[in-house]
């Protein structure tokens, strides 16, 4: 036999076991629940969670020790911020605490006694806030009306202070010496959703695509236990390599829908970020897709039944989380966690996808994280070849004992 034909039979060989795991894939209940209604629910009631995506009018409660119009323009100009709302007025923060005690209100404005003797010596002057800590959404809230508030505040008194000097001309320009304007680059809206769906979403087909290769495999252990060391539903005299392979495009070709609905049409149905070219993200979802499968073929090594991928698999979503860089940027990380993180390819698929879908970025441009991913690929296409004869010669040796 030639090298051609050599090939030849392989691609046969694969075609079979992509044609067998296909058929597996649609008659087996539980692989399509982490196939197709894991990937079409979760990315829907996450965004809907987060949503709407700021938090607005935030109940606060004021203690005013000066009780001047000076501390008066201040909570006013408070109030009218769209993100805070005063709940109460309280005589003092004794009485404030008990109202964030109670969670009628997450914040407390303390106006000092001197606050408008401060303004008029053009001294400087102090507000404490205190913040109810137990969501960093509301902090976040928080210190952006009370840094707009700030600046507001300040140019007006400085305009009062250079009017007051007689340089009427200067004070009527208004304004500061250097205007501050945030720009907010792949996330225009500031919404919780559009900062953290669009990696959520690369997590998640890593995880559904994990879970199903492993629930497939641990179901192909369980038929051998059954049938003496021969797994009765799997391609006969096919390679492992043609095996390995054959199972891989299977499930990839299989997602390829749940994946444009996840990547194309979840941004534009709920407005998160999708600038990118379609074209780049999906080439640079396909060896996501692959490495995952194969990551999923390698674990089937400590997949005993079916049920074993819930014991093994699903607690690492929480860890491949944390290890993507959403909740902590990865270079502030360990340098063993960060090395973790590079083995694990929704952590690359987290990075350029959000590169390419919020800031639009080429595929070029993302060829590091691209290049991670065909690596790790390949990696994991090895180590799932080593799982497979593995499996393969355990069971033989099953065989023999049995003669």
């Amino acid at each position: 036999m030639n090298f051609f034909e050599k090939i030849s039979l392989w691609v046969s060989d694969m075609g079979r076991v992509f044609r067998n795991e296909l058929k597996l894939i649609v008659h087996d209940v539980g692989v399509l629940l982490f196939f197709v209604a894991l990937p079409l629910a979760y990315p829907v009631v996450y965004t809907l969670i987060y949503n709407p995506e700021v938090v607005r009018k935030l109940p606060i409660a004021v203690v005013d020790n000066s009780r001047t119009a000076e501390s008066r323009s201040f909570v006013q100009k408070a109030s009218a911020s769209p993100s805070l709302e005063i709940y109460a007025y309280c005589p003092n923060m004794a009485d404030a605490k008990e109202l964030m005690a109670e969670h009628k209100v997450f914040g407390i404005m303390q106006i000092p006694g001197d606050y408008a003797k401060n303004i008029g010596r053009s001294e400087q002057a102090h507000v404490e806030f205190y913040s109810d800590m137990s969501l960093l959404l509301r902090y976040r809230t928080f210190v952006a009306a009370l840094t707009d508030l700030q600046l507001e505040i300040i140019s007006e008194i400085t305009g009062e202070r250079i009017s007051s000097a007689g340089l009427a001309s200067l004070a009527a320009s208004g304004g500061l010496p250097i205007e501050s304007e945030s720009n907010f680059l792949g996330d225009t809206e500031q919404g919780f959703a559009s900062f953290v769906i669009p990696g959520i979403v690369i997590l998640i087909l890593q995880q559904s695509m994990v879970l199903g290769v492993t629930l497939m495999g641990g179901s192909s252990r369980e038929r051998r236990r059954r049938n003496g060391g021969i797994d009765p539903m799997e391609v006969k005299g096919a390679s492992t390599l043609a095996m390995v392979w054959g199972k891989a495009l299977a499930c990839t070709v299989f997602y390829i829908p749940c994946t444009i609905y996840i990547l194309r049409f979840i941004p534009e149905m709920f407005n998160l970020p999708h600038y990118g070219s379609p074209v780049d993200y999906l080439l640079f979802i396909v060896p996501l897709l692959l490495s995952s499968a194969f990551l999923g073929q390698t674990l089937v090594i400590f997949m005993r039944d079916r049920e074993s991928p819930f014991i093994v698999v699903v607690f690492t979503s929480v860890v491949f989380l944390f290890l993507s860089g959403l909740t902590w940027p990865r270079y502030a990380m360990s340098k063993l966690w960060y090395w973790l993180g590079n083995c694990v390819p929704g952590t690359w698929g987290v990075e350029g996808f959000i590169r390419i879908n919020s800031n639009a970025a080429s595929l070029p441009e993302v060829g590091t994280a691209y290049f991670a991913l065909w690596l790790l690929t390949a990696v994991y296409m090895l180590t799932a070849c080593w799982v497979t004869l593995k499996i393969r010669a355990g069971h033989h040796d099953m065989k023999q004992l049995l003669k």
